[in-house]
């Protein structure tokens, strides 16, 4: 009986420290967050002044309309979209059929084009960069946001079709071979049968083309020349450049840039950490 309490007490104990372990990890996480928050809301003289302030000693919610006047934050955020709806809609449908196919179909060379399909994910981004440009650039679509919806419209990258891939193989195959029994075709299981189980999966992918998308400063600066097109990854950098030491005002352009792509996030991160643990377990 003793013993038993021992171990009662351990593990009380052990519980603990790594409750307060996780509180001190999400506070280092949420902080630098936290404190663009607080200087957005401040003065520059606020924000200068010692010790630093924590909290604001007045919440100048006044600062945001006035960083509006200077930062176009929704013609940037449209533009953004534009972009970014088509190919977050199509990469994952795509994604899906190349990940179907692969977990569930059988046809010529299908292990190979997979193994070159995950090999394309070793190849930096930055050995392809130029070649692909020279290739736009002799199109009549440089100058516009076709360059970076199009690659998109193919699954997304490899990394979305191996993981879909990955998630469907937990999937058993008796219900394919029920299902095909049943006078089911391959379209018929794929809506019915595998689409269902494979939805955490596609939102994790949706999720991820979003983040990346949403980042993507490099090659939407090499791409998009006009400012009328602007995303926020490139309006925010020229409206930095444009502030100089007003960090008010950029701190006020960042909470507005990175807070869509929170809210997102937050709508799925359950199907995001469902799909994350689920995929690659073998059923």
């Amino acid at each position: 009986m003793s013993a038993f309490r021992n171990q009662l007490i351990r593990k009380k104990i052990f519980n603990i420290l790594a409750l307060a372990a996780t509180i001190v990890i999400a506070v280092l996480v949420l902080f630098p967050i936290w404190w663009i928050i607080r200087s957005s809301l401040m003065n520059n003289a606020e924000l200068y002044s010692l010790p630093p302030y924590l909290v604001p000693p007045f919440w100048r919610f006044s600062n945001y309309p006035k960083a509006l006047g200077f930062f176009p934050f929704f013609r940037y955020f449209v533009n953004t979209m534009i972009i970014i709806t088509p190919s977050v809609t199509f990469g994952t449908i795509t994604a899906t059929f190349c990940g179907y196919a692969f977990a569930r179909l059988r046809f010529p060379y299908k292990k190979i084009l997979f193994s070159l399909c995950v090999g394309s994910m070793l190849l930096p981004s930055m050995v392809t960069l130029i070649p692909i440009y020279v290739m736009w650039s002799r199109t009549p679509f440089i100058g516009t946001y076709w360059p970076l919806i199009l690659p998109y419209l193919c699954g997304g990258g490899a990394f979305n079709i191996f993981l879909i891939r990955q998630f469907m193989r937990t999937i058993p195959r008796e219900l394919d071979e029920a299902a095909i029994i049943d006078g089911a075709g391959y379209w018929t299981i794929l809506v019915r049968i595998i689409l269902p189980s494979v939805k955490p999966a596609m939102i994790v992918v949706a999720l991820l083309l979003f983040i990346i998308l949403w980042n993507d400063l490099l090659q939407q600066t090499i791409y998009i020349q006009s400012v009328e097109k602007f995303t926020i990854a490139i309006g925010l950098t020229q409206f930095k450049g444009a502030l100089m030491q007003d960090w008010v005002m950029l701190m006020c352009a960042t909470c507005m840039a990175f807070i869509p792509g929170i809210v997102f996030f937050l709508i799925g991160q359950k199907y995001f950490i469902e799909g994350i643990v689920l995929t690659g377990m073998k059923s």
